[in-house]
């Protein structure tokens, strides 16, 4: 819910109806909440308590450079260490986000995008670098979904991940590394465009008709 944008940065999070549409009881969606909280996706506030993180722009700058990074680190890593296998299920989630790319299905193509880019990172094989890059990464995944409400941009990003994936298949970790770090500021540059225009929480769905549908490069 806080990825797709459907818990507006600053907006409060109401426990009854949460508790209704998650069908929890309060303790746990308590415990879930400070789990959050420690991933920053979440203020826990005095008095207000738990409210959705709002970033600044220099919050997105600054993530997003420690992020490309991070990234960049994990693909020249996991380029040398990754195994048969796991080159195996990262292609089929490929495939996969492809063809959800074709049917305009955003919510499952940024949950097969983000399971690639989670899976390079794990290729990687380095726990530290594990640990920092899901911390990160939490702070601003759902500004990485909203950036693809853009058609051209969306068109954009499915090429470059073609990119990675070709560079994996090669064991490229260099040109791994320099697609990903590009492609992480090419996010940057996207969410700080919506952030200025103020449409960084728009509705979703606007993706689908805003423009003609565009093939894939």
């Amino acid at each position: 819910m806080l990825v797709e944008g459907d818990i507006a940065p600053g907006a409060k999070l109401n426990e009854r109806v949460l508790c209704e549409q998650l069908n929890v009881s309060r303790t746990p969606l308590r415990e879930a909440i400070k789990l959050l909280a420690l991933e920053g996706l979440v203020d826990l506030l005095p008095n207000r308590g738990a409210v959705a993180t709002k970033l600044t722009e220099t919050d997105v700058t600054h993530a997003f450079e420690l992020l490309a990074g991070l990234e960049a680190m994990s693909g020249e890593l996991a380029a040398q260490r990754i195994t048969p296998l796991q080159l195996s299920e990262l292609r089929a989630k490929h495939h996969e986000m492809l063809a959800a790319f074709e049917r305009r299905d955003l919510s499952t193509y940024y949950r097969l995008n983000a399971a690639i880019h989670s899976g390079i990172n794990e290729a990687a094989a380095n726990p530290l670098l594990r640990d920092t890059y899901v911390r990160i990464n939490a702070r601003v995944q759902s500004m990485r979904f909203r950036t693809n409400q853009d058609e051209a941009k969306w068109a954009r990003a499915v090429q470059e991940h073609s990119e990675m994936m070709q560079a994996l298949a090669e064991r490229d970790g260099a040109a791994l590394g320099r697609i990903l770090a590009g492609h992480l500021r090419n996010k940057r540059d996207a969410v700080l465009a919506l952030m200025r225009a103020g449409e960084l929480h728009a509705p979703a769905a606007r993706v689908a008709s805003k423009t003609p549908r565009a093939r894939q490069a």
